[in-house]
């Protein structure tokens, strides 16, 4: 396996003070701008060694794999926390964070984000019993009420820079002119970005761009609804942000499947081996020298 040499730099606190200006930054420098949804602090080292200028927690993420529940609204505000935190001071990437409805509070969510070292995060226009953007049976709040969440979110920003977006679910159940309406009521509200969740045609895209006029977002998850499209299409389309939540945890979950089943059936992870990653690779990911013991925290 090639191991990747790790840029890792900066102090948590820089990382805080910084952390929306750079996801601006990094906006402004890839057109559109991959973000790598990353499940822990180790899987936000990995994608900042592979290149990615910005990472993503995902609350699927969240619930999935930290806490082994299904996407349906049961984790909360300190529960993603606990995983934001560790991320933050792994890698020194912009972190965008999925805070789903917004916990009831979304001026405190956005206060405890911004001590977190995160840089912004979308909030959604699903009831509180949410589900996962690519599911049916999806219920949404009215746009009125939506746009409240937004600006009770602006009101807990004690960074300017950090980054509200609005997500929102409505063009599956209302149609595409009404999603695009409600866009313009949540960027008028003060959302700086749109996340227009399981658009299934590239066109949509475009009339969502050329309507908000602000940074657009695609979901590119894996057995959605939304085709996988690549850059390219999607730069084409005028999309600033592909999104790519949970690719990285699904592979994951795969290979260590492989790894159970062959250990069950063959007494030996002999016949796996060769798809591990050695203990040399992980220690230079994570900066540790086992012959000095010097580790190059981030």
């Amino acid at each position: 396996m090639a191991v990747i040499k790790s840029s890792r730099s900066g102090k948590s606190s820089e990382r805080q003070k910084s952390a929306g200006k750079a996801l601006r930054t990094a906006l402004r420098l890839e057109k559109p701008l991959q973000v790598a949804g990353v499940i822990n602090a180790y899987a936000a080292i990995l994608a900042q060694a592979s290149g990615f200028k910005a990472i993503y927690l995902s609350g699927a993420g969240v619930a999935n794999a930290s806490y082994g529940v299904p996407d349906i609204g049961i984790t909360q505000l300190e529960d993603v926390l606990i995983d934001v935190r560790r991320i933050t001071r792994a890698s020194n990437l912009p972190l965008l964070v999925d805070a789903d409805t917004g916990w009831g509070d979304p001026a405190k969510t956005v206060r405890e984000m911004i001590k977190a070292g995160e840089a912004g995060i979308h909030l959604e226009d699903q009831v509180e019993a949410k589900r996962c953007g690519h599911l049916a049976g999806k219920q949404l709040v009215s746009s009125k009420a939506m746009v409240g969440r937004i600006q009770k979110a602006g009101r807990g920003k004690s960074d300017p820079n950090f980054i509200i977006m609005a997500r929102t679910d409505a063009v599956a159940s209302e149609g595409l002119a009404k999603g695009i309406a409600r866009a313009i009521a949540y960027r008028d509200a003060g959302a700086e970005m749109i996340f227009a969740e399981a658009l299934t045609d590239l066109k949509q895209y475009r009339l969502f761009a050329d309507a908000v006029k602000v940074p657009v977002l695609a979901n590119i998850t894996e057995f959605g609804k939304t085709p996988l499209y690549t850059t390219l299409e999607l730069a084409i389309a005028g999309v600033r942000l592909a999104l790519y939540p949970l690719s990285a945890f699904r592979a994951m979950n795969a290979a260590a499947l492989n790894v159970f089943g062959s250990l069950r059936e063959n007494g030996t992870q002999k016949r796996v081996l060769a798809t591990m990653q050695t203990r040399a690779d992980l220690y230079q990911f994570l900066g540790y020298d086992p012959k000095t013991g010097n580790w190059n925290k981030p």
